[in-house]
């Protein structure tokens, strides 16, 4: 399995959370000076274990990272019953207060109800805790088959305004209005974001993904932020796609794309689409990263009501977040032998999950990943 997990690091990125651009001309710790504090040392972080089958792939992501000896102690944290006034959400400040306090955490699938009148649980968490960029690598995996091979991309998606600003008003009876919106603060730093992640992983070229033939003024000026960074970066290939012409060249074929960047609706949508390509959203990883150094690795995949508490649960994406997570921090090692674990034994094929093909409980492929650390 070297060769998968040589390539899975180039993919999700040897210490990827780590290569966000420097904080200092806002007086902010430097992503170098967070990774030297942890760097092989006992740490804790924050656990959201989240809703549906939230808890169960967590409790499998607790007992593989102790199988492995991961130093780490959790401050779990559990998501509010009402709304909490000073966030105006189900997320408490004291959830908040912990991911502050400890700048790494990993997150369950959390459920929001539609329609009821208060934030939606992640945006909470993104916009509080200023995590403005969301990466998510998705790759081929080896053993199992899907319709493309050889995908090897990473989306990076600003997480903070567009469309999921949360502004919105009723005009009128019958007619409500949701506002869009693009800063150049924000577009330029996912930008930049996107540019060095590029450099720092040996990739060769950068897509800006937009609607600028609609949106003139707004995906505009988010593609002049794009255009203005590019400059930095003559040695990487850059283009520019429409969104829905994106979306199509994608499924056409994955393999010419390298890092995406978007604003934030296409990024909720393209990353969906590219974990399609890959088998689903229960095999790829995603993180968060804000400016002040903090990292919120999460689980992209829905709660699945319908599976809860049965133990069908596939733990593999709060797994592989779990390792970025890891990454981060400097514990590159132990990343890479729960990631090599991970990989091993879905090739194998002995023990999957019902959503990879396969008959095993939740417990049973917990226990044939700690089988292969």
């Amino acid at each position: 399995m070297s060769a998968v997990l040589a390539s899975f690091r180039r993919l999700a990125g040897t210490g990827v959370l780590s290569s966000f651009p420097s904080a200092s001309a806002s007086g902010l710790p430097s992503a170098a000076a967070q990774l030297a504090s942890y760097s092989g040392k006992a740490f804790t972080a924050t656990l959201f274990p989240g809703d549906g089958v939230g808890p169960e792939i967590a409790k499998a992501v607790k007992e593989i990272f102790s199988a492995a000896g991961v130093p780490v102690t959790w401050d779990e944290q559990h998501i509010g019953k009402e709304v909490d006034p000073r966030t105006n959400s189900m997320v408490t400040r004291e959830n908040l207060d912990s991911v502050l306090k400890h700048k790494i955490g990993l997150k369950g699938p959390m459920a929001t109800p539609i329609g009821k009148g208060f934030r939606s649980l992640n945006l909470t968490l993104r916009k509080e805790l200023d995590l403005y960029a969301n990466v998510r690598p998705c790759f081929s995996i080896p053993g199992f088959k899907t319709r493309y091979d050889g995908v090897n991309l990473v989306t990076v998606r600003e997480n903070t305004e567009g469309e999921y600003s949360g502004l919105e008003h009723e005009v009128v009876p019958g007619v409500v209005e949701s506002l869009k919106v693009i800063t150049r603060k924000a577009s330029s730093r996912v930008a930049e974001f996107a540019f060095k992640y590029a450099k720092d992983h040996g990739r060769k070229k950068v897509s800006a993904v937009h609607k600028a033939n609609i949106m003139k003024k707004a995906d505009g000026l988010f593609l002049e932020c794009c255009r203005e960074v590019r400059e930095k970066y003559p040695e990487l290939q850059y283009e520019e796609l429409i969104v829905d012409n994106a979306c199509m060249q994608l499924v056409k074929d994955p393999t010419q794309f390298d890092v995406l960047v978007m604003p934030n609706l296409y990024g909720d949508i393209i990353s969906d689409l590219c974990a399609g390509l890959i088998g689903g959203l229960g095999l790829t990883p995603s993180a968060n990263i804000g400016t002040n150094g903090l990292a919120l690795a999460e689980a992209v995949h829905g709660t699945a009501p319908d599976i809860a508490g049965k133990n069908l649960a596939n733990p593999t994406a709060l797994l592989l977040s779990g390792c970025m997570m890891l990454r981060h921090i400097g514990h590159i090692d132990t990343a890479d032998k729960i990631q090599s674990a991970v990989l091993k034994t879905i090739a194998e094929g002995k023990y999957r999950t019902k959503d990879l093909g396969g008959n095993s409980t939740t417990s049973d492929f917990t226990k044939a990943i700690i089988g292969n650390l």
